[in-house]
């Protein structure tokens, strides 16, 4: 199973120059916040509406199972249960990455059908 991160294009410039992947909201919350594939479409609309270009990666879950949590959201819009990764996210841990642009930040075509299964 796919877990997904959402960066900004300033937030994987900086992930690109240390190698760890964190955001500031990341550290204030003290996990890294990531989404499922049928989560992303919202997470997008909520929280990155006002972004032209994102970066989206791909990370297998399976890799950080032992210190991967599916944790309510603190949001009373967001039903289901978040993906919150404890500990450390590494450009290294990426299966693939996209560059998303605003046209409603269509997703990559494989995503939407792992959201279907």
């Amino acid at each position: 199973m796919y877990i997904y991160k959402v960066l900004t294009e300033d937030e994987w410039s900086m992930a690109s120059k240390s190698s760890e992947i964190i955001t500031d909201l990341d550290q204030k919350d003290g996990f890294i916040h990531c989404s499922l594939s049928d989560q992303l479409a919202l997470t997008l609309h909520l929280f990155f509406k006002e972004q032209s270009k994102l970066i989206l990666l791909q990370i297998d879950s399976e890799k950080f199972k032992e210190n991967l949590l599916f944790e309510d959201a603190n949001l009373s819009n967001r039903k289901g249960k978040f993906p919150h990764l404890y500990g450390k996210l590494s450009i290294q841990d990426i299966c693939k990455s996209w560059v998303i642009n605003r046209n409603a930040f269509e997703l990559p075509k494989e995503i939407l059908i792992e959201a279907e299964k």
